[in-house]
């Protein structure tokens, strides 16, 4: 008996990246068409100024006359969704989603490209209700693993396997989720913007309602890191990165053990180190925020805190 193949949509958050789009879209469609799945590409622009649109809408034409002459490419199509202001990658990702038609989505950031093979790979752990997402490879990277060290979430790559591993998160800019989980889930949380820590929050929210995440070795992806994000100077990425940290921390543990011990070493950071009152001052601002989602988190949760740290050893 065949398994059904779910339609895709590939969806590609942009902001002034006109080169690369220009560079790795063509890649991104001639990997697609080798697919046999119905899919779609969305580009999501965030207010670009450069000229992404206007290059968009030529590829865009292109493709559809493509489309009609050759029966092999009716699979595919391109669809073009632009935010009137740049509302950042938190946004552009759950807009993409929302607009979305398949029942798989992916996550690619513009400075990725797919192997032509890498969904064949990936759709057939969606047969599984209870899968969640699926991370592609990228070389010199592996499945994410967490663990609990002195009242704080250290995260770091886990030893390379040749086989399928879980994953303690997907990556935002190139894995596969399964829409109706993301819906439910409520997507990428704003909390977090601008960047980083979303794609783990929105993963461990999932892992706590007993929903699974894997890592693809066959999936390949080549991240080549060049994303907008290096617009940022280093210093503001450390500090939302550690604010961040500590949001995910007071929104998602809800062990009392587990946070015990994060205030009292938080506390011993303190005295370690003067210049953490800037991420925690960060961090606090948002704590009035915070509750409700702690609440829902509490109230939602099938698997403990401390069984997901464990699946990670």
């Amino acid at each position: 008996m065949t398994s059904r193949i779910p339609s895709v949509s590939i969806i590609i958050p942009n902001w002034n990246g006109e080169r690369l789009l220009r560079k790795n879209l063509p890649k991104v469609i001639q990997a697609v068409k080798l697919s046999s799945c119905q899919t779609e590409i969305i580009v999501v622009d965030d207010g670009s100024t450069d000229e992404s649109v206007e290059y968009l809408k030529t590829q865009n034409s292109k493709l559809k006359s493509v489309c009609a002459g050759r029966t092999t490419t009716k699979n595919l199509k391109l669809k073009i969704v632009e935010n009137k202001e740049n509302r950042g990658f938190i946004y552009s990702c759950n807009r993409g989603v929302k607009e979305a038609r398949g029942e798989v989505v992916v996550l690619l950031n513009n400075d990725v490209i797919p192997e032509k093979d890498f969904l064949r790979y990936v759709l057939p752990h969606f047969e599984d209700p209870k899968v969640f997402a699926v991370s592609f490879y990228e070389p010199n990277w592996s499945w994410a693993k967490i663990e609990w060290k002195k009242g704080f979430i250290e995260h770091s790559p886990g030893t390379k396997t040749n086989t399928t591993h879980v994953s303690a998160w997907a990556s935002g800019g190139s894995a596969a989720f399964r829409k109706s989980i993301w819906q439910k889930l409520g997507g990428f949380d704003s909390l977090f913007a601008p960047f980083y820590w979303e794609d783990i929050d929105l993963s461990y929210r999932a892992w706590k309602r007993g929903y699974q995440i894997f890592w693809e070795p066959k999936a390949v992806v080549y991240h080549q890191h060049e994303s907008t994000i290096s617009r940022f100077s280093a210093d503001y990425i450390r500090l939302i990165s550690e604010r961040n940290r500590l949001l995910f921390i007071w929104k998602n543990i809800t062990s009392p053990r587990m946070m015990l011990e994060h205030k009292f070493w938080l506390g011993l950071k303190f005295i370690r180190n003067q210049g953490y009152f800037r991420p925690f001052l960060a961090a606090l601002i948002k704590k009035p925020q915070i509750l409700s989602r702690w609440l829902k988190e509490f109230k939602e949760k099938k698997v403990s805190d401390r069984e997901i740290f464990d699946k990670f050893r």
